[in-house]
Parts: structure tokens; sequence; C-alpha cells
């Protein structure tokens, strides 16, 4: 299947605009904020009056960075001043060796058999799911963010979204995400450590109410884990593993600021990706109905063995992800003196790789801006997706749930396509915009109707 070319760019902005017009775009989404020119560039230069930042889409310094040497280029603080209110020291900010003991702790629970392990409770999200779906017009992003919420709790916490305390934490996380940019103006500015971040108010209340209820998730699990009572999920998976070096376990605190990295990547970024499936398969209703047709398929109880049924699906949701990234970028720094592309780059520079330029560029892929779920099946987007790929990141900072996603996507698009069908409304066509996540500026409203 060819599909036409999408109109779904983020409005370029004029090349030459003034350094604060720019930074009140980024602050109010960072997408609008880019020119058209940055998806056909190698690499651009960005100047401000306190740092410089270089956005590279060549492939090769892409691999540099995060794969060749990615000691060199750490997570920039710049990016943790944002999130570090909800985040605290997770590992998706931290860098050296604090990063990596977590990471010795977290993988684990991501290895081996956990997947087919947590694939049940992936099943029961999903009919839940589709069953709150009625017909007629309906806000899809709020669905899907109901439903990966669901997953992540069955999943790390083994209760459904219907638990109080966890439909609490859902409805505080989406305050939250409406309220926090992916940069704030204290990013761009020299402050000292002890100067306010320059916060909203309703971000930093939203934060506080989320992390006094994980606490109380956490805690009530750790009591669980000393009488003996605790279920086997990922929650205890982790917090009773002792990284290997050091025989250390995570604390109270340490656990609190990793569950909320866990739903913010794992419910964030699968809502998102969901969402944008659900709008495409709507566009596109011969891509559906192929969807539709793997779905039905399935049998009524099936086993993790039953993903192998669904390739066109997970194809769907890899060129979902592919135009949509709910991260849309990755901002490093570099330690010393680099020369990129013979430029050369002043240690404390921003480097950033943006999965929304590098996976539209149009000197890397074909029809960049359509949907074509079937590329995944021909060498040459092999070849693109392993230059210029990376909805996940890339190299040793991979995200943890990469292999989670991918089956959660796809199952829960066949679970929703199976016994529904989704319709564009006129006039209603989203414009992408970020927050903490590549989101719809009005949401995405689609017409539903049963099969």
């Amino acid at each position: 299947m060819t599909c036409p070319v999408l109109p779904p760019k983020p409005a370029a902005r004029p090349d030459r605009v003034s350094l604060w017009r720019y930074l009140r775009l980024f602050r109010q989404d960072i997408l609008s904020a880019q020119p058209a020119r940055l998806y056909r560039a190698w690499m651009a230069e960005f100047r401000t009056p306190f740092f410089r930042s270089y956005l590279c889409n060549d492939p090769a310094l892409i691999d540099l960075v995060l794969s060749q040497r990615p000691d060199d280029f750490p997570k920039s603080n710049r990016i943790r001043e944002g999130l570090t209110p909800l985040l605290g020291r997770s590992v998706f900010v931290t860098n050296g060796e604090e990063w990596k003991r977590q990471r010795r702790i977290i993988d684990p629970a991501f290895e081996g058999g956990r997947l087919r392990d947590t694939f049940p409770a992936m099943w029961s999200a999903g009919q839940a799911a589709a069953a709150r779906l009625r017909g007629g017009e309906m806000e899809v992003e709020e669905q899907m963010s109901h439903a990966a919420a669901d997953v992540i709790f069955r999943t790390l916490f083994s209760v459904p979204i219907e638990d109080d305390m966890a439909q609490a934490v859902f409805h505080e996380f989406r305050a939250y995400q409406r309220s926090q940019p992916i940069l704030n103006l204290a990013a761009f500015l020299p402050l000292p450590r002890w100067m306010p971040r320059l916060h909203r108010s309703k971000t930093l209340a939203a934060a506080l109410r989320i992390r006094a209820l994980i606490t109380q998730m956490t805690e009530r699990r750790a009591a669980e884990i000393a009488a003996g009572t605790a279920p086997d999920d990922l929650a205890t998976k982790i917090m009773t593993m002792a990284d290997p070096v050091t025989g250390v376990r995570f604390s109270t605190e340490e656990m609190v600021d990793q569950v909320a990295i866990f739903f913010l990547a794992g419910h964030e970024t699968s809502a998102s990706a969901l969402a944008w499936a659900l709008y495409l398969l709507a566009l596109y209703p011969q891509a559906q109905e192929r969807v539709a047709a793997e779905a039905a398929s399935l049998p009524d109880s099936p086993d993790f063995a039953q993903m192998a049924h669904l390739k066109f699906t997970r194809d769907v949701f890899r060129e979902t992800l592919r135009l949509y990234p709910p991260v849309p970028m990755m901002v490093r720094e570099n330690r010393q003196t680099e020369e990129l592309r013979g430029r050369s780059v002043a240690p404390g520079a921003q480097i950033v790789i943006s999965p929304w330029h590098v996976q539209r560029h149009s000197r890397i892929w074909a029809n960049p801006d359509g949907f074509d779920p079937d590329r995944w099946s021909h060498q040459e987007t092999r070849t693109c997706a392993r230059q210029a790929y990376l909805p996940f990141s890339s190299g040793p900072r991979v995200c943890t749930g990469a292999g989670f996603a991918m089956v959660e996507g796809p199952l829960l698009l066949a679970q929703l396509l199976r016994d529904h069908r989704f319709e564009r409304i006129a006039g209603h066509d989203p414009v992408p915009v970020a927050h903490l996540t590549v989101r719809a500026k009005d949401g995405i409203r689609l017409r539903i109707s049963r099969r």
C-alpha cells in the first residue's frame, strides 16, 4: 500500500526571527518554532546570548553522540531544569556512574521472559479499553491516555486504572503534561543553583501531588514485600533488585523517581503513539481494514506467541512512531571541544538530536511525510531505520521499555480495531504540538462505530 503525502508538518516559522520571539515559540510549542529548512539540513547552529546549540541530523553525528562516545555527550542539565520537579533524579535525567547504577537495577526487570509475563496484563487493559469506547464522536487522546495508564498500573503495580490511587495519579499526570513545556525558561538562562527555576505554579503543584501519590503506592508495596505478600510484577522486581556491583537497592525516594519516569515514559509516550495511529488509520481506511483483518485472526484468549500474527499492525505502529515520535527531541552536552562537520564546537554546547526532524528528513527517507506502513517490508527502509529511526533513542541510553512498547502498541491497536471502526471528522484534523510528548493541539476527535 502506497499512501499519498500527508499534510501534518508543523507550521514553519520564518528563517529569521528575534531571539525573544523564538523563546516564546519554544515555550508555547517547540515544534512550531522550527523552520522548514531543518528537515533537509545535516546540521544547523542556533545561538543565544548564553549558549549555542547544534541540531544534528547527520546519521554519522547521531551515531557519534548516542552510540560511539555517549560518555562525552551526557544529557544536558538544561533539559533537566524543566523535569526535576516531577522526575527528581530518575534514570531519564541522570548521567555517569549514577545513571549506570540505576540501569543495572532497572534493566533486569525488562529482560528475559518479562514481556511474556506482562502480556496477560496488557491484554486485559486492551479489553477494558475496547469496552470503554462508545459510538459517535470521541476524543481519542484521552481514551488512549486512559488505556496506556491502565497498562502501566497493571504491569507495574498489579492494579487496574479503576483503583482509586491509580485514578488519582492518572488525572494528575494529565494536568502536569499540559502545563509543562519541554524546555522551561530556566533552560535558556545562566541561573545560579540557588535561584528559583521559573516553573509554572500549576506545574509545581501537580508534580508535588503526583510524587505524594506515588510515594504512598511505593511505601505500600515495600510493606507487602516485607510481609511476603507482594505480587511478582515490575515494581516488586525493581524494588527487590540489588545493584550487582554495590549490593544496594533503591531507597523509597529513588523508587519514587523511577516510578515517575516509568509512568511518564510508559504512559505518555504510548498514549501519544496510539492516538496518532488511530488518526492515521482513520485517514486511510484501506490500512485500517488490514489491521482489523489481522486482529480478527486472534483467539479470544491469545498468548504472547500470537503477536507474530500482527505483522502489518506492528508496521503501522512503527510508521506512526516515525511520523509522530512521542519524544521529539533529545539534548546532549559536549564535554570537550569537538569538530562536527568541519565546525569547531566549544565545550558546553547543546547537541540536539531530533527524531521529529531526522525521521522526516527529505535526504534520508523516500516520501518522508507520507504514511506508508509497507515501507517497513523494503530493504531500503531497514537501512534508513538503522541510521535515522530513533523513537526510543539509541546506544546505551536506548529506552529500557522499547520492547515493552512494541508489544503494547500493536496489541492495543489490534484489540481496538477488532471491535471498532474509526473515521476522520472533516474539519477536525489535529495539529501536532509538543508538551512533554507530541500531542494534538486541540485533541484528536474521530467518529467511532462498532464493527
